[in-house]
């Protein structure tokens, strides 16, 4: 008798409240406006105009409404309407599911190595106690047996020497910058490059704060000068008009790993383009045609010195001209790193396998 068949449940658009709809349209334009809910309400009342989101029983009013009633934005004493923590975290959550959608899920958001000791995971085996060894990892039960063998069953004496401790599994920790450039290139000739970059930093995020709790993440932006920002100010993060000062968003990484304490470190850089700016006291020294080599070597150099500190930097260069490759290939040869030439639509794929393997590598 042929029994039950079950598939994998997968919901159609048209099972989702109207809300839902809206706001799954209306969280993309937040990413795509940097934040700006009232130019992302103009984009979402022109796209409403053309394909009828709303309806009759369901309006632009109606969706306003909620999103200030769940939380989502709220209005500020000028009168502006902004985004809250909450709707910042769904966004994250959405760019998780979008560019990680297909990971396979995982009992706990760590690393194992072949290691055994001081670590976070009780396993089945056993050792002799040893100075340092935590208390409350002894196994009392094996403990109080070896007393009775060694002593005598009408003994109480426990010594140290009949002390066994439950031995645990390490787990690794990666302390991780996040390189991502915001170079007026990244918008350059209608080209939208920004938006998957932010989508795969907020990705990133999401996926560390969720999976690997004890993992760090630094995220950093570079254009004339490089600066650190937090992982709530993602959404809000747009291109200038800048140069692509590469030197200083790797002096910046290098100095925040150093202040990290666990050994396994990594940077990955999003960019679309070759250093084309340094920053000399308190000028610029600027070129945007060919490669300067003035720049080059001191980029080269901090690749060396990434070597050296044992940091491999993953590039990412979402842009496909051979003379940008050459740089991208001989940054990666100085650095013993990686490097990937992909398209926007597989940035964050890519980014994730390398971030897993890196990882499995480091704690071996």
């Amino acid at each position: 008798m042929l029994g039950y068949r079950f598939s994998r449940f997968i919901p159609r658009d048209g099972d989702k409240s109207p809300f839902d709809k809206l706001f799954d349209i209306f969280k993309e334009l937040l990413v795509h406006t940097g934040g700006d809910v009232s130019e992302a309400f103009n984009w979402l009342n022109q796209l409403d105009k053309e394909y009828q989101l709303t309806s009759e029983d369901y309006t632009m009013q109606d969706f306003i409404r909620d999103l200030k009633e769940k939380g989502y934005l709220r209005e500020e004493e000028t009168g502006s309407i902004v985004m809250t923590g909450k709707t910042e975290q769904s966004i994250r959550q959405d760019a998780l599911q979008q560019i990680f959608g297909k990971l396979k899920k995982t009992k706990r958001g760590h690393h194992r190595t072949h290691h055994t000791g001081m670590g976070d995971e009780l396993t089945s085996d056993r050792k002799a106690y040893s100075f340092g060894d935590p208390v409350e990892n002894i196994a009392m039960t094996e403990s109080m047996k070896n007393a009775q063998i060694r002593h005598g069953i009408d003994s109480p004496r426990i010594t140290e020497n009949d002390l066994e401790i439950v031995e645990t599994e390490h787990y690794a920790q990666t302390s991780t910058v996040l390189m991502i450039d915001i170079s007026h290139s990244m918008i350059l000739y209608g080209e939208d490059r920004i938006t998957p970059a932010k989508k795969v930093a907020m990705a990133l995020s999401e996926l560390i704060m969720r999976q690997y709790p004890k993992d760090t993440l630094d995220v950093i932006v570079f254009g004339n000068d490089a600066w650190q920002i937090s992982i709530k100010d993602l959404p809000y993060l747009q291109v200038g008009p800048y140069h692509t000062n590469t030197v200083a968003g790797l002096e910046l990484a290098i100095d925040l790993l150093a202040r990290r304490k666990n050994p396994n470190k990594q940077i990955f850089m999003i960019t679309d383009g070759k250093p084309t700016c340094l920053k000399e006291g308190h000028e610029y020294y600027k070129n945007s045609y060919g490669l300067d080599r003035k720049i080059l070597n001191k980029t080269f150099n901090l690749a060396r010195q990434c070597r050296r500190l044992k940091i491999p930097v993953t590039t990412f260069m979402v842009a496909t001209d051979p003379w940008l490759q050459q740089f991208v290939e001989e940054f990666t040869e100085i650095n013993h790193g990686k490097a990937f030439y992909t398209s926007l639509k597989g940035l964050g794929e890519y980014i994730f396998e390398d971030y897993e393997r890196n990882r499995r590598r480091k704690v071996r």
